[in-house]
């Protein structure tokens, strides 16, 4: 599976205002969300590491309690088994990276 065309994945809502397209590489999960202002996703945590990287629009991460603004050029990367939660401050894009793979999603 050297190349995905991501704009042919089927669409999941996740969560109320996280619209999602999913693929696996052998090691990592991969999701294209589309993301609604003031959505958000709870706080949790899980054994892989994940990377937030926006397309476009603010996100506020909390990572261990420390919040921050992810947007184009700052990226958020939360370390395996953290606490973490994401709140949407406007519309926008973003490519979430788990590493290693989750099964579980898409």
């Amino acid at each position: 599976m050297p190349f995905v065309d991501t704009s042919s994945l089927k669409v999941i809502e996740r969560l109320p205002g996280w619209h999602g397209r999913y693929f696996h590489s052998a090691n990592m999960t991969f999701a294209h969300y589309d993301f609604t202002r003031g959505s958000y996703i709870h706080e949790h945590f899980h054994a892989e590491e994940e990377v937030y990287e926006v397309i476009e629009g603010e996100l506020e991460v909390t990572i261990d309690g420390n919040a921050q603004i992810a947007r184009v050029g700052v990226v958020a990367i939360v370390p395996s088994n953290v606490r973490h939660a994401v709140k949407a401050l406007t519309n926008g894009r973003v490519i979430i990276v788990d590493h290693p793979a989750r099964r579980d999603f898409g």
